[in-house]
């Protein structure tokens, strides 16, 4: 029997989440803070398909709109950590 799209987009979504988090923790470049926020994508993804599946148009728009404003914020602050390191 094969699931529907909803259910595998909810699997992928986990499966991406859970795996994404282990890879920002235990990954590589865990060390360095860019390579660590852009391994984030990677379980920004797997919460978006999550939503994406219980289609919850509201809940996805403000995850993404809050994944956008942490980005800049660590974004920022990963400039001023450089700038005040060298």
């Amino acid at each position: 029997m094969i699931p529907d799209l909803v259910t595998l987009t909810l699997y992928c979504g986990y499966i991406l989440l859970i795996v994404g988090a282990l890879g920002v923790i235990f990954g590589p470049g865990a060390d360095d803070p860019f390579k660590r926020f852009l391994n984030m994508e990677v379980p920004a993804l797997g919460t978006s398909l999550i939503l994406l599946s219980y289609n919850h148009t509201l809940a996805l728009m403000t995850f993404l709109m809050v994944n956008t404003l942490v980005m800049i914020v660590v974004v920022r602050a990963i400039i001023k950590n450089k700038e005040i390191g060298n």
